[in-house]
């Protein structure tokens, strides 16, 4: 871990962390029918460093440790053949992801298909900023429309309306149930791309973790 922390202490030292921070025009998170300023303040409305072309040698020791831990990921979730580049977060005091579920990505019909998402926490002390995922009975979540034989899912399988998050009223009224974890440094959590998530604010310190996308190709 303290490799990679220094790698991204020279990284963030270069530029500014504010250059990926108040100064940043971008976001990997996308609404329809919103730009990415508005899709930043929707997600993350106090802001977070988000570094999308992380250094080639942090890429290497991670893809190092996800290749050691694949088969137990794939005792889980056993479509998931590979996984896309790798991106560091940061998150101060006051900042935090607001809930959202992130959908079969692009295209829950066409492969790739990111089917879950996976971080690595690093060691940095820190109070708040506790990791969540939230359940619910409703059905306002889910689709109605089943997948056609061609696509390889099950016929009982739903996807989630666009707009699972903030931006949109249904979601924002959708009673749900959250559950927090604090993972230790070093732990990589994984979690499917409909699964609704996010983090709670952070009161003290910096949470610093590196996040992969993991698809079925």
């Amino acid at each position: 871990m303290n490799d990679l922390l220094q790698i991204m202490d020279r990284t963030l030292a270069d530029r500014g962390r504010q250059h990926f921070d108040a100064e940043r025009r971008s976001s990997i998170h996308e609404i329809p029918g919103h730009t990415a300023a508005e899709a930043q303040a929707v997600y993350e409305p106090a802001g977070r460093v988000e570094v999308t072309s992380i250094p080639g040698e942090a890429a290497a020791l991670l893809d190092h440790g996800l290749a050691a831990v694949f088969p137990r990921i794939r005792q889980a979730l056993p479509s998931v053949s590979g996984h896309r580049p790798w991106m560091y977060l940061e998150y101060g005091p006051g900042q935090h992801i607001t809930p959202h579920a992130d959908g079969i990505a692009p295209d829950p019909h066409t492969r790739p298909r990111q089917i879950a998402a996976a971080t690595v926490t690093l060691d940095t002390p820190h109070a708040g900023g506790a990791f969540y995922v939230e359940t619910t009975g409703s059905t306002a979540l889910w689709s109605s429309t089943a997948p056609t034989p061609a696509t390889g899912y099950q016929s009982s399988m739903r996807f989630i309306h666009d707009g699972a998050d903030n931006s949109s009223p249904w979601f924002r009224i959708m009673p749900r149930t959250r559950w927090t974890a604090n993972p230790a440094p070093g732990t990589l959590t994984a979690f499917g791309s409909q699964l609704i998530h996010g983090t709670e604010p952070v009161e003290t310190g910096r949470i610093r973790k590196f996040l992969t996308l993991l698809v079925s190709e």
